[in-house]
């Protein structure tokens, strides 16, 4: 039987590279690198020395104008209507499996191949995005928005392992990107001053304006809207008694609203932007586990659809610095259900 034409987003670090190694042993595999930023591609020429050495043909595909309006500017302006969005939860939707996949798929290939660390199953007729093996590495979190067309034509196949084995993969193909470190920074802003980045982009000031407590009293000047989120206490520039924390951006008055810790906790939180993939809708409440931010463990809720596009999701347990423009996500044990934005 003819092995299925696989197409591997390669980025020319470790995880993609692995998943390269695998792919190239289960089809006829080639690697292709998006082109998604000027400030992020010298990984390509990283990504085409990995698939010489692999024997894998590599290809770039130019992403730019797309990555741009879908990700870059939706940043922006999220940023500047007051909410903390995450670009790679946005990148994921529009790019690595919209236009990535898009062009794949005009390329012959049958799947394509990606180093995240998550898996699927197929279970009563659809695919199921579900967790990694290994929970430490999980990342369906920002997986969550993947389409249930996406979900057939992708494999995961570094789901099942750890990242030790991911390098110890790579340690035996030779490959250089073996003891290559992982960025952490957003790769179109990597010296992580995202109110410059904006600020530039935007051709866009943010004006100061004032701190105030929850009563409205005025406590200082702040440096202009964007430079704070949700939940921050430190790089505020106030000499205050007690520790406050931002708990709410004003954009409409230019106001930062400063609070007490016991003033971030919230137990409803309202979600739109819905993206459902174990099932079509929720016809009555049901009980889910709910993580709303990456790094955080799930927390058992009860959540309830309010409209074709919105959710309400109240925590058994008050939950702290529920944060606007981050993701709700939302398991069944290991399987992703869905998901949204915070409103």
């Amino acid at each position: 039987m003819e092995k299925q034409k696989l197409a591997v987003a390669m980025s020319g670090g470790v995880d993609s590279s692995a998943a390269a190694v695998l792919a190239k042993g289960a089809g006829d595999a080639f690697g292709a690198t998006m082109r998604l930023c000027d400030e992020a591609f010298a990984e390509a020429g990283a990504a085409a020395e990995i698939c010489a050495s692999l024997g894998m043909p590599h290809t770039v595909w130019d992403f730019r104008d797309t990555f741009r309006r879908e990700v870059m500017e939706r940043f922006a302006a999220a940023y500047a209507a007051g909410q903390t969005p995450n670009p790679c939860v946005v990148c994921n939707r529009f790019i690595k499996f919209g236009a990535f996949l898009e062009r794949a798929l005009q390329s012959g290939a049958a799947r394509i191949v990606t180093g995240h660390y998550a898996r699927t199953v197929r279970q009563g007729g659809r695919v199921l995005l579900q967790k990694a093996a290994d929970k430490s590495k999980d990342q369906s979190y920002v997986l969550y928005t993947l389409s249930k067309e996406a979900l057939e034509r992708v494999w995961f196949p570094l789901g099942e392992l750890t990242k030790p084995q991911v390098r110890e993969l790579a340690h035996e193909q030779g490959l250089a990107s073996a003891n290559r470190k992982e960025s952490q920074d957003i790769c179109f802003v990597p010296d992580g001053d995202y109110a410059a980045f904006i600020e530039r982009f935007s051709g866009k000031t943010f004006p100061p304006g004032d701190f105030t407590d929850l009563s409205g009293r005025v406590l200082g000047q702040h440096k202009g809207i964007i430079r704070y989120t949700v939940g921050q206490r430190r790089g505020l520039g106030l000499a205050l008694p007690a520790p406050m924390y931002v708990v709410k951006k004003d954009v409409s008055e230019n106001c930062v609203r400063l609070g007490f810790s016991q003033d971030l906790l919230c137990d409803t939180v309202e979600v739109g932007e819905l993206n459902l993939t174990a099932c079509d809708a929720f016809p009555s409440p049901v009980r889910l586990a709910v993580r709303i931010r990456y790094n955080q463990a799930e927390q058992p809720a009860t959540v309830e659809q309010t409209g074709a596009d919105r959710l309400r999701i109240r925590f058994d347990t008050p939950q702290r610095a529920v944060t606007p423009g981050q993701a709700a996500v939302l398991y069944d044990g290991d399987t992703v259900v869905g998901g949204g934005t915070i409103l």
